[in-house]
């Protein structure tokens, strides 16, 4: 099970990042959870500083752009 978060206000971007987040798992064949942080404390307790940021697994791996499928995979792989 991959659990993704995705870090920010809630915008159009942090909606692509989960979009893009959901089909790569899918298309890996993974069983995943996506969740979303809009909190500004927790959002700033995770390190972050530019959003979006997405968290796998309880740790960040991008912030401050949308990641494409191909990029989210690769970090799953």
């Amino acid at each position: 099970m991959v659990d993704f978060k995705v870090l920010g206000s809630g915008c159009a971007k942090c909606l692509k990042l989960a979009a893009n987040a959901e089909a790569a798992a899918k298309e890996l064949g993974l069983v995943y959870t996506v969740g979303k942080i809009t909190d500004r404390n927790q959002i700033i307790d995770a390190g972050v500083m530019m959003t979006p940021a997405l968290m796998i697994d309880g740790k960040v791996k991008s912030s401050g752009k949308v990641l494409t499928r191909e990029q989210i995979k690769a970090l799953l792989a």
